[in-house]
């Protein structure tokens, strides 16, 4: 059985489950990852430390085992209007779990909590983004970086 799990600046996570939920997206966003300091950056954001705007994150874990199953990452932007009030950073399912429906669920709760507008960014070939789709995501933009 999987419970949801949310954290956010308003109710930190412990620096035990930082640590678990950064190891758990390292290890399962496969080729969309980023170095493990990025991904533990983004989720110490969520929680407003140093005085960023915060956000949310959102577990799935396995009731019997306490194992992490599904994670998302959203940060606040601190904007509204032309730039989308939320990022989704990270999302991920356990590699033995995909196909279950906890991307969904995590998505969706995601949603339902997120205060304003949500964007992401997505590869074209990540089988996600036909899940972003169903759940009313639109590509509106072709991103382009500088990378300096």
């Amino acid at each position: 059985m999987i419970k949801i799990n949310t954290y956010s600046d308003r109710h930190n996570a412990t620096a035990k489950e930082i640590q678990e939920i950064t190891d758990f997206l390292y290890e399962n966003l496969d080729e969309f990852g980023d170095p493990k300091p990025d991904i533990e950056n983004a989720v110490q954001y969520a929680m407003g430390k140093n005085q960023k705007p915060g956000g949310l994150v959102i577990t799935a874990i396995e009731t019997d085992t306490d194992k992490v199953y599904g994670a998302v990452v959203i940060n606040k932007t601190g904007m509204s209007g032309y730039i989308p009030e939320n990022i989704l950073v990270y999302i991920a399912t356990h590699k033995n779990t995909r196909g279950k429906g906890i991307g969904k669920t995590l998505m969706q709760k995601s949603i339902e909590m997120a205060e304003g507008d949500i964007a992401l960014h997505c590869e074209p070939e990540n089988p996600a983004r036909f899940l972003y789709e169903k759940l009313g995501f639109t590509s509106k933009y072709l991103e382009m970086r500088l990378k300096k």
